[in-house]
């Protein structure tokens, strides 16, 4: 909320949500399959196998573009679009975890560096240099997916966070070790599932029905891995979240309906596998395919899951998706919540009207999830109301933050209250006449010229 809000008419949480995925599939293959190789090239050179080192050989091209190439750039692009749509929490992760993400960051140039030493140095260096080569890519790897671990489960769960401040406490949180242990698995999962392919590049037969079945060992393991350590991250989470998605009257449909596609894509992969352990040969390219786009289906899932349960906050029972502090909330009752966001205050200009107010208010409080005509549409929400009901609306909001009214350093953070009608939504925050400005501007939408895709606001920061 100290910043202004960078309108997207797709929502500015679907562009991260899109970008995120998209990393971290690959960037868990790069993790799952620097393990494979390494094991590969190893179990090539004790037994001579000749076959195993080739598949590694074959390998390690498509590793080297996914982890230096396309890992490094996805990975920017979830800096630049954090950055944009929630700079706040982006600021707050920084300068909580800095040297959490100055240890990644000198993980993440040693994988990159070995990984173009591994590939340029085939034929060219002994076999045990070029074993200890790609051992240290996958320790570094690994070891990027350790600490980035621990900083993604806390803003779900941050635990004792919330009254000592402390980055032990904020990085070994309550769903740490469960999130490792699935994110293992996957790792292994997706290095099974995808060097399959390069093994169907294998001509003698023999040979081919020996890397089938020793990849859909990684496919059977990883998946038992993800699947225990899934089922463990559910139990570590709070109840409060876990009645979002699970229950016999889950609160939130969607998440709900998301948990089956994590649980049964794990599923298809472990009888993939096994099939594939007891008859190599039945290994054909279209199962492949449907193993490796159940792997993925899963990891999304879980993604979408753990997203979306974190839901209103950014940075569960500190910071809402607004950037609002769970701690400012009396506060800003009581100066308004324009007080803190100038960017907002200004573009109301010095003499407002209500809807002017209103306006600067929904942007400094509710632009980051609704836009006007698109993504969850605040126009389309609000046409049912009149100014009493959208008052009344606000009003029952602005209770949901009573919730959190005792909170702040050194004091006990709160467990989120579900509120039955808006489970999902932030608290309003701000004055009685902010809430009022907010009414007008919403019921004044009514009669507003709808919005262009391309410029969801006209003065958008």
């Amino acid at each position: 909320m100290d910043y202004p809000i960078w309108n997207l008419s797709m929502g500015g949480g679907v562009l991260i949500g899109f970008v995120s995925i998209l990393h971290v599939i690959v960037s868990h293959f790069a993790v799952g399959g620097g393990i494979a190789i390494a094991i590969l090239e190893t179990l090539s050179v004790k037994r001579g196998d000749r076959s195993l080192r080739d598949l590694a050989k074959r390998s390690s091209l498509m590793l080297i573009l996914v982890s230096t190439v396309f890992g490094a750039i996805s990975g920017v692009g979830i800096w630049v679009t954090i950055g944009l749509v929630q700079p706040a929490a982006t600021s707050a992760l920084i300068h909580t975890f800095v040297w959490g993400w100055a240890a990644e960051w000198a993980f993440f140039v040693l994988e990159v560096v070995m990984a173009l030493a591994y590939y340029a140095t085939w034929e060219k260096v002994s076999k045990q240099t070029h074993l200890l080569l790609i051992w240290l890519y996958a320790f570094a790897a690994y070891m990027s997916l350790v600490i980035i671990q621990g900083i993604i489960a806390f803003m779900l769960t941050p635990g004792r966070w919330l009254e000592t401040r402390s980055f032990m406490d904020g990085f070994f949180n309550p769903t740490y070790l469960p999130g490792l242990v699935y994110r293992t698995g996957i790792c292994l999962l997706l290095a099974g599932a995808y060097l399959t392919f390069a093994a169907f590049r294998e001509k003698d037969r023999a040979a081919r029905a020996r890397l089938m079945r020793f990849l859909a060992g990684f496919e059977v393991v990883g998946a038992t891995v993800a699947f225990a350590g899934f089922r463990w991250w559910e139990a570590a989470l709070p109840v409060n979240v876990r009645s979002l998605f699970l229950g016999a009257n889950p609160i939130l449909a969607s998440l709900a309906a998301t948990r089956p596609l994590v649980l049964w894509g794990l599923a298809g992969v472990l009888l993939i596998g096994v099939i594939v352990l007891l008859l190599p040969r039945a290994q054909v390219v279209p199962l492949a395919v449907v193993s490796f786009l159940l792997a993925a289906g899963s990891f999304g899932g879980y993604e979408r899951l753990r997203e979306g349960s974190r839901k209103p906050f950014i940075i569960r029972d500190y910071m809402f998706s607004n950037g609002i502090l769970v701690s400012e909330i009396p506060g800003l009752n009581e100066k308004g919540v324009l007080s803190k966001a100038i960017w907002a205050a200004h573009d109301a200009g010095p003499t407002p009207t209500p809807e002017m107010t209103g306006r600067a208010v929904f942007r400094a409080q509710c632009a980051a999830c609704h836009t006007l005509d698109h993504y969850l549409s605040i126009r389309k929400l609000t046409e049912p109301m009149d100014v009493d009901f959208a008052t009344l609306f606000l009003d029952e909001l602005k209770k949901d933050g009573s919730a959190y009214r005792d909170v702040g350093p050194g004091k006990p953070g709160p467990a989120m209250a579900a509120v039955p009608s808006y489970p999902m939504m932030a608290p309003f925050v701000g004055t009685d006449a902010e809430r009022d400005a907010l009414a007008a501007y919403l019921v004044s939408l009514k009669g507003a010229p709808k919005v262009a895709a391309s410029k969801e606001s006209p003065d958008a920061h």
